[in-house]
């Protein structure tokens, strides 16, 4: 698993942004698939996040992540659940209990408040962050009593700029929730498309939230697959399914 420099450096905290390497799936799943939205074998899919919960010091069913719909919603944790909830965050200060986002493409955020021990994991593609969920995460970890002015915040793999290609419609949406948003595209060799920077993006939604101790990785999941899974690439190579990372932090125990 990766690590941010900015998250390791408290001992308190166990996080990881899962890579597709080290599990027992097949094929276009493998091998670390954490998707339960595939249709990878669930068999498969609970030996890989058993094995990943080994590896943030937590219990396979204290690994939690939502049912994720794309949205601003966070769902506030205090216990490992029956049914998962629908939202794009989760949020504890539980200690041992490992929250997280699934994601193929769309960015992964790893917030924690040390002080406080308040942790959170939001997944931020673009609708999630256009419709605030990132500033949503803060302000539920501020009711579980973090500062924002002590939060950190990492932003794992994530497609980057020169492969995230969008149409007309994207960059107007864009554009018309804020003019200034033109800085986040850049001219595409398709005329009427453009090149969206999810990260930069993602990056100044996380300032607007009050957040300024902030770590991107750096690393794109369309340009190594070796490494990573795509929901793009495998669009582009007509591929069945994809499977999903897992990014997730703990407070320990």
């Amino acid at each position: 698993m990766l690590q941010a420099s900015s998250l390791a450096r408290f001992d308190r905290i166990r996080h990881g942004f899962f890579t597709r390497a080290g599990g027992v799936s097949q094929g276009v799943y493998a091998t670390l698939n954490g998707g339960n939205g595939s249709n990878d074998a669930p068999e498969k899919i609970a030996e890989n996040r058993a094995r990943m919960a080994a590896a943030l010091g937590v219990a396979p069913d204290h690994l939690l992540t939502a049912y994720q719909i794309h949205s601003p919603e966070v769902a506030v944790v205090e216990k490992p659940w029956a049914e998962r909830p629908r939202a794009d965050a989760v949020v504890t200060r539980t200690p041992k209990l490992a929250v997280g986002v699934t994601t193929a493409d769309c960015g992964p955020l790893l917030f924690a408040d040390v002080e406080a021990g308040v942790v959170g994991a939001a997944h931020a593609g673009w609708r999630g962050a256009l419709t605030c969920v990132i500033e949503a995460t803060a302000a539920a970890m501020v009711e579980l009593g973090a500062k924002r002015s002590r939060i950190a915040a990492a932003l794992g793999p994530t497609i980057r700029q020169p492969n995230y290609e969008v149409g007309p419609e994207f960059l107007e949406r864009f554009l018309a929730a804020d003019p200034a948003n033109a800085r986040f595209f850049a001219s595409a060799a398709r005329a009427g498309h453009a090149l969206f920077d999810l990260a930069g993006y993602i990056a100044e939604r996380v300032q607007r939230a009050g957040i300024d101790d902030f770590e991107d990785l750096g690393l794109c999941t369309y340009a190594e697959p070796e490494r990573f899974f795509s929901y793009r690439r495998m669009t582009r190579l007509g591929e069945a399914d994809y499977g999903r990372h897992i990014n997730a932090i703990a407070l320990a125990g």
